[in-house]
């Protein structure tokens, strides 16, 4: 490839990395390792390169030490995995030093590409590489990787970036306080509406925005990529996901309800289309901790990597976002070992299991008349389960400690749930 096509697109790359507002964030990187970084498009994936390239110029290495190239950018249609040597001819043509750091965006892009950052990793060289794909940590994946990258998934801003984005002080303190309490109220109803796709923070017309980003990813991440042929049956699929958050729902049921809109579907369309949300970024799902292994796979719960895009499909449904929200913050914190627990056979129904921290948790938008039946059903796993778990029950605004049946239930607000 031409060389100095390259050299354009690095020099550029480097003006916008200087002029780049680089926004702390809750990841760390060690500095001599490789990583790849995947998640939800937008979610702030090349933000933090840019991060890591201004820390390095700030520990004293040159520019010219720093090679960055966006497969995105369309001077480089067309490229091929036989091009990756020019980007390393490019870097020693335009560096002398020894320590030289590759930072490859959306590198899932060209096709073959493990196979050359598998021969950067065995040289010795310091890449960091970003995907919108989670095929690039399949295990086909890390079998041909063999373990020489640190994988970091990305979500968008947790509800306390979201905070410190915006100056919002959330310490104890500030809780106690009417004032700054009242703001992190208000922030947190924002966030519950619109997520956390960090350009949206600073927009006025958030789901404009939106609606452009999860275009993108349906339209670019998912029916291009993928070669979706049936686009409706896809999209009344993701939009009936939407409608059932909270729900667990199989893949013969969303099947019946396309069918029902009059688009010819198939469980087995149902089950290949999931996937390709779940490679997106677009959703990811929770299992049945109690069921069978069939069952698990087969009717599990989906939530959205992002509320605003969640919001898109949803009119007046804030029990929903709510429940979204709280997903979220246990993916981040958690990541896949999240649970519901749902027994027929004892009537036991509860939202959220985190066996690792032995705890239930009930989310309920306000108690209201659903304080007898989120009390009933933590008390009920409680004594069924015959295990000492942290009850938690997560509402919009409402605090306080609930005692029954020999068990102690905590009632916590989402802007204090969100920040534990």
């Amino acid at each position: 490839m031409n060389h100095s096509i390259l050299k354009q697109v690095i020099f550029d790359q480097h003006e916008v990395i200087q002029n780049a507002e680089i926004i702390d964030r809750e990841y760390c990187f060690e500095k001599n390792l490789n990583y790849i970084l995947v998640g939800l498009r937008r979610a702030g994936k090349s933000t933090l390169l840019y991060r890591i390239a201004k820390n390095l110029i700030s520990e004293g290495c040159s520019w010219s030490q720093i090679i960055y190239i966006n497969f995105e950018d369309d001077r480089l249609l067309g490229f091929t995995k036989e091009n990756f040597n020019d980007i390393v001819e490019t870097a020693h043509e335009l560096s002398d030093s020894r320590d030289i750091y590759y930072f490859f965006d959306e590198i899932q892009i060209v096709d073959g590409w493990e196979h050359f950052a598998r021969r950067m990793a065995d040289q010795k060289n310091h890449v960091y590489i970003t995907g919108s794909n989670a095929k690039m940590l399949s295990s086909e994946m890390a079998s041909t990787l063999g373990g020489r990258y640190i994988p970091r998934l990305i979500m968008p801003f947790s509800f306390s970036e979201v905070l410190a984005y915006n100056h919002v002080a959330c310490s104890e303190a500030a809780m106690l306080t009417t004032a700054k309490s009242a703001k992190i109220r208000k922030a947190c109803q924002e966030y519950i509406s619109n997520g956390g796709l960090p350009e949206t923070l600073a927009l006025s017309n958030k789901r404009e925005y939106i609606k452009s980003v999860y275009e993108k990813v349906l339209l670019g991440d998912i029916i291009e990529r993928e070669k979706v042929k049936n686009k409706m049956a896809l999209r009344l699929m993701i939009k009936k996901m939407a409608e059932t958050v909270k729900n667990d729902v199989s893949f013969n049921t969303l099947a019946g309800h396309i069918k029902a809109a009059g688009v010819k579907t198939s469980t087995d369309s149902m089950i290949e289309y999931t996937s390709y949300a779940e490679n997106a970024y677009l959703v990811f799902r929770t299992k049945n901790f109690v069921s069978k292994f069939a069952e698990k796979e087969g009717i599990p719960r989906f939530y959205f990597f992002d509320n605003g895009i969640l919001s898109l499909f949803l009119v007046d449904k804030q029990s929903s976002l709510l429940e979204n929200a709280v997903a979220l913050h246990l993916r981040r914190k958690y990541g896949e070992d999240i649970y519901y627990y749902k027994s027929n056979k004892t009537g036991i129904d509860i939202d959220f299991y985190l066996p690792e921290d032995r705890t239930a948790i009930q989310v309920a938008y306000a108690l209201d008349d659903a304080e007898e039946r989120e009390v009933r059903s933590l008390s009920s796993f409680a004594r069924k389960t015959k295990e000492n778990h942290r009850l938690i029950l997560v509402t919009y605004e409402e605090e306080k400690t609930i005692e029954t049946d020999g068990c102690t239930i905590e009632v916590i607000p989402a802007h204090k749930f969100l920040l534990s």
